[in-house]
């Protein structure tokens, strides 16, 4: 094994082939795709009626686009220069992908989230990913063309600048550390912004499945179960093959948690299913919540999601995890400081794989129309101290660190990508708009929205 000094001098040694400038660079390859193409490639094998509510939420803005398009930005980002140095990376890492939850301890602590494309890539990817969702945020805030930039700026000097932290940790340090709300409020230089944190942070802790039951279900007969809600959340037709594989797709997970959890897990029954509509560019998969009660009528509610191959394979290759449900919960437990411990993974008996966890335990995400452009500059430097975290625990600081050096080069270069490539997303949307205007695509309005994709 090398040394820290070793590996910083060869993160050094990258700028001679990929120097920093090089990140600015954004311009359409001549054989680009067709971006439609490429999503309706993507809604292969999905449910078939779920297909033109995933457009009607792309269709709400240039940021839901980029959400429900990481296929497309993959695609492009694979064409760009980059290090070649690869670590676990999160694959889909815009700022709606990070958030706040619950440990197994019960402290609340913000990482990334979300971890259906996770794989190994090089790791610029996932920055670029990060700034361009920034510079969209900032453009639904109307801010300036500086500001959108400087605030993609600032991104990537947190990720750069707390690198370098935890590159000064040893491995054991750095698989410790983890973005506590309480740390998070006393670092807070501002009173505002520990106030803002402060009331985020008292939103989470309410968001528990035992303040979500009651709005979601019913009893019937006096059995507990999921209210109806379509298409967002809806009962399987008694055809609907899912409720045969569930019986075999629980004891699959049961089998994919440690022991002492299925002693947990086992205090608990099955006593409901249904699908439930998630995310954006999720819409359209398998996804569904499970009622679990013990006989005192105490709940768990899983959420169990279909794990398709990730959009990064075509350019880096198959993953090691033939199984997609182990992919993501590998890269979940790798990048994050502390995970669901209800994390495992079944497939059913067409091969399809599935990854389950718990549908809510104080998660909340916040909603950049609930932001100030001063909220925004704090939510996105937590993000890229967030992957900054996770590009340690996950990978090698130390290399990335050498080749991003102390300077603001790398800075500058994102600034301007994120810029270039917010623009690109725009083009893309409005060519997505065109496509839903001529009826190329099916659109329908979201019942989760107040305005249908195209007012």
């Amino acid at each position: 094994m090398k040394s820290r000094l070793e590996r910083r001098a060869e993160g050094k040694a990258l700028r001679n082939a990929t120097p920093r400038a090089d990140h600015s660079v954004w311009k359409p390859a001549a054989n680009r795709g067709d971006i439609v193409a490429i999503l309706e490639e993507s809604n292969q094998d999905r449910l078939p009626d779920l297909i033109p509510l995933r457009f009607a939420r792309m269709l709400q803005s240039p940021l839901a686009f980029l959400r429900g398009s990481a296929a497309i930005m993959a695609s492009d980002v694979a064409g760009l220069p980059n290090t070649n140095f690869r670590l676990q990376s999160c694959g889909d890492c815009h700022l709606q992908n990070f958030g706040w939850f619950a440990t197994p301890e019960r402290n609340l602590i913000f990482d990334i989230t979300d971890f259906d494309e996770s794989r190994r890539a090089p790791w610029e990817w996932d920055v670029k990913r990060l700034v361009v969702s920034v510079a969209l945020a900032a453009r639904e805030l109307n801010a300036s063309k500086s500001t959108q930039e400087q605030l993609s700026r600032m991104t990537a000097k947190s990720y750069r600048e707390h690198l370098a932290e935890f590159e000064m940790m040893s491995p054991l340090e750095m698989w410790y550390v983890r973005l506590d709300a309480t740390e998070l409020i006393n670092r807070s230089p501002e009173i505002g912004s520990k106030m803002r944190c402060q009331q985020i942070i008292d939103a989470a802790r309410q968001r528990t499945i035992d303040q979500l039951l009651p709005k979601i279900t019913q009893r019937v007969n006096g059995k507990l179960q999921f209210i109806d809600r379509p298409p967002l959340i809806f009962h399987p037709t008694p055809s609907d093959r899912i409720l045969k594989e569930i019986p075999g797709l629980m004891q699959q997970y049961r089998g994919s948690l440690s022991d002492e959890r299925r002693v947990l897990l086992d205090r608990y029954q099955v006593v409901d299913v249904a699908y439930k509509v998630v995310g954006v560019g999720s819409v359209g998969l398998r996804c569904g919540i499970i009622l679990m009660l013990d006989p005192d009528d105490s709940a768990l509610v899983l959420q169990i999601k279909e794990a398709r191959t990730s959009v990064l394979e075509k350019f880096v290759g198959k993953s090691e995890r033939t199984h997609q449900g182990h992919r993501i919960v590998h890269g979940q437990r790798l990048m994050q400081a502390a995970s669901d411990q209800f994390l495992g993974w079944a497939n059913d008996s067409e091969g399809r794989g599935y990854y389950f966890r718990q549908l809510r335990d104080m998660k909340l995400s916040v909603g950049i129309d609930q932001m100030s452009l001063t909220d925004l500059e704090d939510y996105a430097k937590l993000c890229g101290w967030g992957l900054a975290r996770a590009h340690a625990k996950a990978g090698d600081a130390s290399t990335i660190s050498g080749y991003l050096g102390s300077g603001d080069s790398f800075d500058d270069a994102l600034g301007k990508f994120g810029m270039a490539y917010a623009d690109q997303s725009e083009a893309d949307f409005e060519t997505l708009q065109k496509a839903a205007v001529s009826g190329r695509i099916p659109v329908v309005k979201d019942p989760a929205l107040k305005k249908g994709p195209l007012e």
